[in-house]
């Protein structure tokens, strides 16, 4: 049963995300802003920093292709993303110390390098005709001040999951 919990919480994350859109006003930042929920995505980093980095590798992968054929008509941009920002994350871990402060800024600076990965490859195959400057004001500040939100309320829940987690692991 346990082993059914991680892919469980990843996938409730992920209807979560399109709850979240549907349903928060739109004008929550102001007007024109265009906010984007990267809870999955923060979970993500969290299971790469607090389990390992192989399934947060994984798992990674695995929802990056499930959110590319959902919500985007080009395959492959999350599915690169994902596990290359859980990559990264991993490998910084072995620089800085590992504990939750930490663990809390690597996530949202792996948000935003999520998000500038994904304007930068809508912009190099034209999907985006914005500026990058108007890009900030418009999509990545305010999505960067959500996910932090995010982080910020959820961090601690996710740790001690994954905590627990990883104590099952050992356990059997």
């Amino acid at each position: 049963m346990k082993k059914f919990l991680l892919p469980l919480l990843f996938l409730c994350l992920f209807i979560l995300e399109s709850l979240f859109v549907q349903y928060v006003p739109s004008d929550l930042f102001g007007h024109n802003k265009i906010i984007a929920p990267h809870f999955l995505f923060t979970a993500l980093l969290f299971l790469t920093i607090f389990v390992g980095r192989k399934p947060g590798i994984i798992y990674a992968a695995i929802f990056g292709l499930l959110f590319d054929i959902v919500y985007i008509e080009i395959i492959g941009i999350y599915l690169f993303l994902f596990p290359f920002v859980a990559y990264l994350t991993s490998k910084i871990l072995n620089i800085l110390q590992n504990n939750f402060f930490v663990a809390m800024v690597i996530t949202i600076v792996g948000n935003a390098l999520l998000e500038i990965g994904v304007y930068e490859m809508d912009h190099l195959i034209h999907v985006t005709d914005i500026d990058f400057m108007t890009y900030l004001n418009l999509r990545f500040y305010p999505t960067l001040i959500l996910n932090a939100i995010f982080v910020m309320i959820a961090g601690y829940p996710l740790k001690r999951l994954f905590e627990k987690h990883i104590e099952a692991i050992r356990a059997e």
